[in-house]
Parts: C-alpha cells; structure tokens; sequence
C-alpha cells in the first residue's frame, strides 16, 4: 500500500501543477513551493540548533503558539523553524516574534522528506493536531529525531484503524509520544498497541486564555459601540449571514461587527448588499462618526480576536455550511455566549460547550431570530451563558504545561 501511496503522491505533484492554471489556490500551492530547497538552505544558520514544528494550516499554527513559547523559555539557544503545508497559512504567518524561519512542507515522496531533514537536522520535532505524513515520519524515526505529536484527536472512522491502513498506522512508530485532546482518542491509540499516550487536552485553551492578558484595545471599536450592546459575528461565510441578516436587518438596539472570512472585495459587496440598515467597512471609517453606524464589516484581517474583547454576544462562522466550524475559544474567553449553525460534528469542544449551555447552535434564520431576541432581553440568562463559557476555558487550560514537564523528565 505504502508503494501506491508513493507513486500518488509524485503524480499528485505534476497534477497540481497543470491545475494551478485554472485555480488560484491550487496555484499557490505550487508557486509557494518553487525553489523550496535553495531558499531553506540559505535561512538555515547551520551553527544552530532547530526545532522543527509542523502546523497544517492558519488555525493549527495558533494552537502551536504557546508551544512555541514554552520551547523559546525552556530552550532560549535554539532556534525554531516553522512549516506549513497550506499556503493560507504560509501567507499570513511570514513573521512572528517567536519564529526563526517559515516555510512550506514540500510533498511527502522520500526524497523530499530526506533532503528536508538534512538541511534542517532538527533536534526535535512537533506536530500539531494532525497532518500525518508517512515519508516524513519514517525518516525522523530512522534518523532518531525525538518527534512528538500534540493536541491530536482521533477518530475511529480513521484510516489507522482500518485493515487497510496498517501501513499508515506503523509510521506513527515516529513520535516519542503523543498528547491527545480525548479520552477516546487514548484508547484508540491504546487499542492499536501504543502505551506513551497522555491526556493533555487541547493548547488552543492556553493560547485563547492568554489572550485576556493582552492589550485588546481598538479605539474605533470603542466608539462604533457606545453604550449599546454589540453582536460580533466571526469568521462568516455567506450560509452564516443568510442565517443573520433577517435579525440585523430588523435590530434597532444591537449593533453588530461582521468579520467574514473572505475578504475579497467582490465578497464584501456581496455582503453589503444584504444589508438594510446603516453599515460601513473597516476600510471607510476614517473620517466618519462610527456611532452612527449600526453594522461594522471587517474587511481587513488581525482583529477579530481583540474585537471580541467587546462583544456581549458572538456568532462563530463556519457551521451554517460545510466548511467547517472555526474558532470557539477566542470569544469563550472573553466570558459571553456563543452563536453556531449546525454542523459541528468534527468539533468536540463546540459540543461541550453547547452541553454546558454556553453555547447554541441554530438551523435557520428563525432560531437564529429566537435565540438571540431571548439572549438580548434576558441579562441573566445571557450573563450566566457567558460565565459558562469563560469557566470552560479556565477549566480546560493546562496542555502546554504538561508537554513541558514530559519534556523536562
């Protein structure tokens, strides 16, 4: 199986190429990845020694960065390398305060994976979540390279647990040890013959509760609000709006800020055309009374996390459709209730927190309609969802501490 998976991989390769002319994702993708080799080898500073942390994408790197900042206190002499396999999050993560240097993960064949690891020669290696790569994998093993995977979630549906996938399940014989979010996922792992297994949970809850600590000031959001209650409508696709806009269109107390997740400005002035009430974009407000204005659109990226900071509600984005839901701890720590759509399945902490009653999830305009109208006009009921949300943070925060003292053994 292994065999076949090789030779797909070298033909997926040449196919993303040819495709790159018709999608300009699928373009970046292989633009991002010309002279990878030669550009890596010259940001490496072969005198230093190099973590190497793997994150899939945009969301999977924010759940790396206290990790990052645990391995820049504990090991300040070393250097860190970053790797990503998405362009989405290789474009907004070029610079970081806690990164030497940023690149693409090239394809997994073997060459690929022994070129990279011998220019790099990382001492130690972290994956966050998933994005399991079996070339890759097999040669930090036979290299002995200490490879360790965090915050990961399994799933029994997985290929590793399937008859056919024992081959992808004998390449996580890679990592040192693994620090899962679940109970389940310990016992898959256990039931498949690995013992170095430790419930940590997930690091997102150490990066959202830091957050608190932060400087989350935006003047302009300041005055856009006033003294009345503010909706923040986070990470939207166009299934989400739908959901909303009857309810905004018909707010005459609630302002709102709409963060949607493309900001292309053909998507913008989809959004805007939706809208009935008085809006203005990030992108216009120099110059104009934001106080006049009863919906904000955030046609620009960098601030939705702060902007939640002054919300008294959120709507998180992602789960009206199939796109999938995205990030619920970034408005959970600030202390106030959650809005969702409906397809959550993939996402236990969304269940949880819909368990506990800190967060709802709607189907339709008319729940949506329903459960905002009940959160608006009882301050209880709305005070003690937030507070439920602000707890299940507290509760659950503690991840990174414990892959630092396995590391400290």
């Amino acid at each position: 199986m292994q065999g076949i998976y090789n030779v797909l991989v070298k033909l997926s390769g040449a196919v993303l190429k040819s495709a790159g002319k018709f999608s300009p994702k699928l373009k970046e993708f292989t633009e991002g990845r010309k002279d990878l080799f030669p550009k890596l080898e010259a940001g490496i500073d072969s005198s230093q020694e190099y973590f190497w942390v793997h994150a899939a994408s945009l969301g999977e790197f924010e759940m790396a960065v206290p990790v990052l900042q645990m391995l820049k206190n504990k090991y300040p002499e070393r250097k860190i390398l970053v790797s990503f396999f998405s362009p989405s999050g290789y474009k907004n993560k070029k610079k970081h305060p806690l990164v030497d240097l940023f690149t693409y993960l090239p394809l997994d064949t073997k060459e690929n994976a022994s070129k990279f690891l011998e220019i790099v020669q990382p001492k130690m290696a972290f994956f966050i979540k998933y994005d399991f790569w079996p070339n890759f994998l097999n040669e930090l093993k036979e290299r002995e390279i200490r490879t360790f995977l965090v915050s990961v979630v399994f799933r029994k549906d997985q290929a590793f647990f399937k008859p056919y996938g024992k081959w992808m399940l004998k390449s996580l014989q890679a990592f040192e040890h693994f620090f899962v979010q679940n109970e389940e996922s310990r016992n898959l792992l256990n039931s498949a013959g690995f013992e170095n297994v430790s419930l940590s949970g997930d690091t997102r809850f150490d990066r959202v509760a830091a957050q608190i600590e932060a400087n989350n000031q935006i003047d302009f959001i300041e005055q856009f609000k006033g003294e009345e209650m503010l909706v923040v409508c986070g990470s939207t696709w166009p299934e989400d709006e739908d959901l909303m806009i009857d309810f905004i269109n018909s707010s005459v107390k609630i302002k709102f800020i709409i963060a949607p997740h493309e900001i292309k400005p053909e998507k913008i002035r989809a959004l805007e055309k939706k809208i009935s009430i008085s809006c203005i974009k990030y992108s216009e407000k120099e110059g104009k009374n934001l106080e006049n204005y009863r919906v904000l659109i955030l046609d620009t990226i960098g601030l939705l996390g702060r902007a939640y900071s002054y919300a008294n509600i959120a709507y998180v984005g992602g789960a009206a459709g199939h796109t999938g839901l995205h990030n619920i701890l970034e408005p959970a720590t600030f202390g106030i209730p959650i809005i969702i759509g409906e397809n959550y399945d993939k996402f236990p902490e969304a269940e949880r927190l819909r368990q506990l009653a800190g967060l709802f999830s709607v189907k339709n305009s008319g729940e949506f309609s329903a459960i905002m109208t009940r959160l608006y006009t009882h301050s209880d009921f709305r005070e003690k969802s937030g507070m439920i949300s602000g707890h299940f943070i507290n509760s659950n925060t503690g991840a990174t501490r414990i892959l630092e003292e396995y590391l400290s053994k």
